[in-house]
């Protein structure tokens, strides 16, 4: 990989930090050739944490979504060890699953999508114990055109139970998420 950016919080990245994070991260190319870049956040804990107070967090772009990782460790050779490993095994993943689709179609219906709650649909108990929510953060992403195979890879890279993207066929922002059952649930938009 030619293109890393290295970001410290707390602390100062040395030159030598700096490069033992680049030659783990190079050692990633062998998982997937097509790492577009890398943002690399090492951090020390504010509070002083002394069981593990370094931080290192890292985001591979791909052309078709982004891989991303964090773990701590006592310094940041450790935590950068911890993370490349951890993105092994992401990368892994998202390997295998990126040759399986070639060989299967997956096909979502209607009858996959869970009922949506009306409103006053809530259970008493439920009911009872929201109070008003506010907005207590706000993300922003780009949204790449993929398909909903590939957005349900990069849900599930990312660890979250859902995913808003842009879909290469329709052009529309669509939403894939983990039902129940274990299997992925799509939600397009109608008029």
């Amino acid at each position: 990989m030619d293109i890393y950016k290295l970001i410290g919080r707390n602390i100062d990245v040395t030159d030598a930090m700096r490069t033992y994070a680049e030659d783990k991260l190079d050692k990633l190319s062998r998982f997937s050739d097509h790492i577009v870049d890398a943002k690399v956040v090492m951090s020390y804990a504010a509070d002083g944490n002394p069981v593990l107070p370094a931080k290192v967090e890292v985001q591979l772009n791909l052309p078709h979504g982004i891989v991303r990782a964090e773990e701590s460790g006592q310094d940041t050779y450790a935590a950068t060890d911890a993370v490349v490993e951890k993105l092994e095994r992401q990368l892994k993943r998202f390997k295998e699953r990126k040759l399986s689709r070639r060989t299967e179609e997956p096909t979502l219906s209607e009858n996959d999508l869970p009922p949506l709650p009306l409103d006053g649909d809530l259970p008493p108990e439920t009911a009872a114990d929201e109070g008003e929510g506010e907005i207590v953060r706000v993300k922003r992403h780009v949204m790449r055109p993929m398909s909903p195979e590939d957005a349900a890879m990069q849900m599930e890279a990312l660890g979250h139970a859902f995913f808003v993207f842009r879909n290469m066929e329709s052009d529309d922002i669509n939403v894939i998420y983990r039902r129940y059952d274990g299997d992925y649930g799509l939600i397009e938009p109608t008029s």
